[in-house]
Formats: C-alpha cells, structure tokens, sequence
C-alpha cells in the first residue's frame, strides 16, 4: 500500500489556481521531498493532503484513506509539522507535549513515556518545566516537531523544518529526520534548503505554478541536464575584476564567485582548465584547487523552475 496517493488534485481560490491537475504517490517508509519557490504551490498541496484544505476537484489517498471523506482515519496515521510554530509560549515545554498528545487522543501513560523520549532525543528534557516564551527559535522548532511526534505517526509531513535555524538546531533535526528514515516513517518533506533534499531524499518532486515539473530520484535528476557542469577554482591571490575575466574565458557559459572560489559553467570543462591554466600564467598568479563538477539538484531546480541566481542565492525572474 501507498503512504500516499495523488490523482489530478486542483486547488483554485477564486480564478487562481495554485495547484494544477498534479498527480504522484510516495510508497512506505520513503523519503519524499516537495521543492518549488515561494508561491509555486507546496504549502497548498500539504494542506489539502493533511485535511486542513478541501481540493477543488482530485482524489488524495493517505494509507489507502480518502482524506476528504475519511479525514479521522487519515489523519490517525500521520504527525504534521507546519512552517509556523504552533507552540504555546505561555505553558511550559512538558505542558504543550501534553496537549498535543490529548488532541490525538493518547492515553496518559503512553503520552508520558513518548514526551519524555521525544524531550531527551531533542535535548529539551532538562528545559520541560520552563514556559516557552524562554527558548530560543531552535529550541521552539524542536519542540514543534516533538509535538508533531508524539502519536508515533507512520507519515511525517514536515514543512520547512530548518528554516532560519541555527547550526546546532539545524544538526538535530537532520539527525532526527535520519533516524525516523532508519526507522521506517514515511517523510514528506518540503524545505527551500535543496542540499537537505539532496541528502535526505529518497526522491524530490519539483513543482512551478502549480504544475509538477519533475519527480525522481535527486542523482536522476541531476543526469537529466549533463551539460550543466562547472570547474571550481581558487588562486593565490585575489583581484576585483578576476570574476568578469573568467567568464570571457572561451566555453565559459556563466561564473559565479562562491566564498574564495570562483564557479564556472561550462559544457567543455577540459577546454575550461586549460583556459584557467593559460589564464593563472598570463596574470602571474597561482591556481591553488581546481575540480571538475557535475550539475547538483539545485541546477536542475534553476533550470525546471526558470530562477536564476543572484549572489550566492536564488532569486526569482519577474
């Protein structure tokens, strides 16, 4: 059985569409990442798929049940963690665990025995009788997340769940998300960090304006557009105008600075290393590192999505 189904679910408000006649499934005990820009119909899609939103039109299936018109026995199944903390700041760590395991309807004992492992696994247990409105950011999206565990659900939905952390936090649910893979729990997972669906993800599903614009597995993905691979390269020395040489280097399709290194694009990398080479001896400076790179997921999300990048991020195109 399927953890969960899609068949040409449609969510309009009014004359907009957000979500557009897309179809997928996520077997059991996968890992499924949801990527898209802001607006490109994540959000939407999660809300319908949990019982939150009703579809327009479209059928979606979580364990074999319909979520619209089974939405108890849909939901029994699943933990849901939201982009926007859902934490009461003014009851402590212990007392927000305690209300979300009465709102799944878990007995006394068995909500006491998963709080407390839940607390200890994100290093909150020490913190469970102070209010909340006392953690920090990382602290609050910890317990968010524990609290979305504490009915040992069989699917996690996990919307963004490292968004704007800090390292340490960041650590700890990523470990948390590997354990629950070893575990067998199915991950749904939508996060603007492409590295993490890179590293987490069984396979990704791209989705623009609503449409699904690719799905599979990241290294699949990443083979689709082969001709966008890059040379990174580092010198000795530093010069202002060394990011506007190299993209005049023959074959040299775009450059980007990344920290002290420089990125090129190119469909001919062995043309380009011998373009950087012939470049370091012309303007007496020294290659420090030079590697020859595959496109990653976050090229071929640039590509299927038509955002380009800016800096060191991603912007999108007007």
């Amino acid at each position: 059985m399927q953890a969960i189904e899609v068949s040409h679910l449609v969510k309009k408000f009014g004359d907009a569409t957000a979500v557009n006649d897309i179809s997928f499934s996520v077997a059991a005990a996968e890992t499924f990442g949801f990527l898209g820009p802001n607006g490109a119909g994540k959000t939407t899609t999660i809300r319908m798929l949990t019982g939150i939103s009703s579809p327009t039109s479209g059928m979606a299936k979580i364990f074999g049940h319909d979520i619209v018109h089974e939405t108890v026995a849909a939901r029994q199944s699943m933990g849901i963690v939201s982009e926007t903390s859902n934490v009461y700041t003014d009851l402590t760590g212990w007392q927000n665990m305690m209300l979300a395991a009465q709102l799944y309807r878990i007995g006394r004992s068995e909500r006491d025995k998963n709080a407390t492992e839940l607390l200890k696994r994100f290093e909150l247990y020490e913190r469970r009788g102070d209010d909340v409105h006392g953690y920090s950011k990382g602290m609050q999206r910890r317990l968010t997340i524990a609290m979305g565990l504490v009915n040992r659900p069989r699917l996690l939905f996990l919307d963004e769940p490292t968004s704007g952390l800090d390292v340490e936090s960041n650590l700890i649910i990523r470990d948390m998300i590997s354990d629950l893979i070893k575990e067998g729990v199915t991950v749904f997972l939508t996060t603007h960090n492409i590295e993490e669906a890179n590293v987490l993800c069984d396979r990704v599903a791209i989705i623009e304006k609503g449409h699904i614009a690719a799905i599979d597995a990241p290294e699949r993905l990443k083979k689709t557009i082969q001709s966008v691979q890059s040379i990174e390269v580092s010198f000795d020395s530093s010069s202002p105008t060394r990011l506007d040489e190299l993209r005049q280097l023959s074959t040299v399709n775009n450059a980007r600075k990344e920290g002290d290194k420089f990125k090129l694009f190119t469909e001919d990398p062995s043309a380009v290393i011998d373009g950087v080479m012939a470049y370091a001896h012309t303007h007496n400076t020294r290659v420090m590192s030079i590697t020859t790179l595959g496109p990653s997921l976050e090229d071929v999300f640039v590509k299927l999505t038509g955002l380009h990048r800016s800096g060191g991020g991603i912007t999108a195109i007007d």
